[in-house]
């Protein structure tokens, strides 16, 4: 039976107090909720509640403060092994990371924004922004330009009309002109550069992870520093990251769509199961 429309707002309104949560990066009273909150001070503690008994959101008696709930850790988990590329790419991570040396992301678009779902660091460590579970700005990432140049036509003017075009750095592209230009490139060339675009002196080389109809899984990429090396030496890695993406890109096809290519049995398709 389909939600009627005030159960779907509720769900829609619980889901945004969560969002102000998480957004908040700390343990955080009513007031300074409601202070970023677009509802009224009773919408907002009724909520506040539900979210409590539901083990959505902690409340601690001793510093009258809310933080996120156990109960999202096991969701999070759950979702991490059913809905990210993560699980069935970690193996090849592992051989991307140990034979390149640098720092190794996976990255998934969440609506018009990338999130990190599994990160490598160099043998050398640098401090930057990426880190699994980080969300980042797709239209000057190198991950996020890879899957933005892959996307369908008709859904790419509604995730650019999405960008904050902020101007991280002096290269960053910071309208949707010269970033469909890029993208054209991107597209031609086959892979992208993150061109000290969103960090100074951080540039990386990405390729996307595509099913064999072209839809965009997620992105990978080889980062480092312009201190160490530069595009053109992170470029000519490209296919050895375009054989690991293949290679996440058909496992993931047939772990998430396993009747298209299972044997055809006198039964109905078999349950998706995570086993990873």
């Amino acid at each position: 039976m389909a939600a009627s429309p005030a159960a779907e707002g509720t769900v829609a309104k619980a889901l945004e107090v969560l969002d102000i949560v998480a957004a908040r990066g700390r343990p955080t009273r009513f007031s300074d909720l409601l202070a970023h909150s677009p509802f009224p001070k009773a919408t907002l503690y009724r909520l506040l509640q539900t979210l409590v008994s539901q083990g959505m959101l902690s409340f601690d008696q001793h510093t009258a403060c809310y933080t996120l709930g156990i109960r999202l850790v096991r969701l999070a988990h759950v979702a991490w092994q059913q809905s990210s590329l993560a699980p069935i790419a970690r193996p090849h991570l592992d051989r991307l990371s140990a034979e390149v040396g640098e720092t190794v992301h996976l990255a998934q678009l969440d609506h018009a924004q990338v999130i990190y779902v599994d990160k490598r660091n160099a043998r050398n460590p640098v401090p930057m922004y990426s880190q699994a579970g980080k969300v980042g700005p797709a239209y000057c990432t190198g991950v996020g330009k890879a899957m933005l140049a892959h996307l369908p036509e008709a859904q790419l003017p509604a995730v650019l009309a999405q960008q904050s075009w902020h101007r991280f750095t002096d290269k960053t592209l910071t309208t949707p002109e010269t970033l469909m230009a890029e993208l054209a490139r991107i597209r031609a060339r086959g892979f992208a550069y993150d061109d000290e675009e969103h960090e100074p002196g951080i540039i990386c080389v990405a390729l996307p992870v595509l099913t064999t109809r072209g839809a965009v899984l997620g992105a990978v990429s080889v980062t480092s520093t312009t201190a160490r090396t530069d595009l053109a030496s992170l470029g000519a890695l490209a296919p050895l990251v375009r054989d690991i993406v293949q290679t996440i890109a058909q496992e993931t096809e047939t772990w998430r769509f396993p009747e298209e290519s299972a044997p055809q049995s006198g039964r109905g398709p078999e349950p998706c199961l995570v086993s990873r």
